[in-house]
């Protein structure tokens, strides 16, 4: 926590002012949900699907393409993704007037590249993700670009940690908040947020069984690199924790839990039914957590869960729920 501030969080948040989304938290107290979840809670859902470009991503970027200089813009700048950073790369870039190259796997859904092309960005499709970095990282030099990390950056931890301020802001004596873990970029910033506004917080993350990078980095207690992913989340399927998110969120979080995939179909199931939203499985990894191996910690609390992003098409959500 020493790395990152409240009030540097705080001035991110006045950086930002006008150029995100301040987006909605829902409570989720009808009778149509309220039997389905927690004895005696009360749990509210903080939107973040609603920000430009469907996910918490356009924080970070932003602040990081704010900072670049001419020299860089002229440059242009870099990233890996699945989709979710690509789009706010892409996003973010044409905002400040720089073009995006970006490196995905060719399982990205058509739907998101797209989105990227469609902002200008230049996207190269390749095989799996440890082949995108590594053409990343040739091309960062080969041309001179800036990357935009989509977790091991200060500004992404800032960006997420403006959506921590929001979320402790609109609900009323939270005690508990579930977040969900690919490579940190988001748990870091908004749980370091949430512990200093409130140190005796509980704080859980939630991560793919198959993709459980930072769950393993708490055991080992450094930054762990995988073998292989394997997860319908691709939004956090990262397939590694940095030491910086890793640190980070270790000050803040009790525990990460995992859950299998099916876990996350069921969250994605019970969102569509019960709040009309269709949603990729990382949007669902806070649901799937407070149904399942963070339901006990809930019970008669006040609970904060994230749809963290949602790029989907129609055609993807049907095929992950049909497997």
């Amino acid at each position: 926590m020493k790395d990152i501030s409240l009030s540097d969080i705080e001035n991110a948040a006045k950086e930002l002012e006008g150029q995100i989304v301040k987006t909605p938290t829902l409570s989720l107290k009808s009778s149509k949900i309220k039997s389905s979840l927690p004895t005696q809670s009360d749990v509210y859902l903080k939107l973040e699907l609603y920000q430009h470009t469907g996910s918490f991503k356009a924080r970070g970027n932003l602040l990081a393409v704010n900072q670049l200089s001419l020299e860089q813009k002229a440059n242009g700048v870099s990233a890996v993704s699945a989709g979710n950073h690509a789009l706010a790369v892409s996003w973010a870039a044409k905002n400040v007037g720089a073009h995006a190259k970006l490196f995905m796997p060719k399982s990205a859904d058509p739907f998101r590249v797209r989105g990227c092309i469609d902002m200008d960005a230049e996207v190269s499709l390749l095989s799996n993700i440890g082949l995108c970095f590594e053409q990343l990282s040739q091309s960062s030099i080969k041309e001179n670009r800036t990357i935009l990390h989509p977790f091991d950056s200060r500004f992404m931890s800032l960006g997420s940690g403006t959506l921590g301020l929001e979320i402790f802001d609109s609900i009323p004596d939270l005690d508990v908040a579930i977040l969900p873990v690919g490579g940190g970029g988001l748990i870091s910033g908004a749980a370091t947020a949430l512990r200093l506004k409130n140190p005796n917080l509980q704080i859980f993350g939630i991560e793919p069984t198959g993709a459980d990078s930072m769950a393993k980095s708490f055991k080992e207690g450094q930054a762990v690199t995988l073998d292989n992913v394997s997860t319908i989340a691709d939004s956090l399927g990262a397939p590694m924790a940095s030491q910086y998110s890793y640190e980070l969120t270790r000050d803040s979080v009790d525990k990460i839990f995992t859950v299998e995939d099916e876990e996350l179909r069921k969250a994605m199931r019970f969102i569509q039914m019960y709040l009309n939203l269709w949603v990729e499985p990382a949007c669902a990894a806070s649901m799937a957590g407070l149904l399942g191996p963070v339901k006990k910690y809930c019970v008669g609390k006040n609970v904060a869960i994230i749809a963290c992003g949602s790029n989907i098409s129609f055609e993807k959500f049907s095929n992950i729920l049909n497997q």
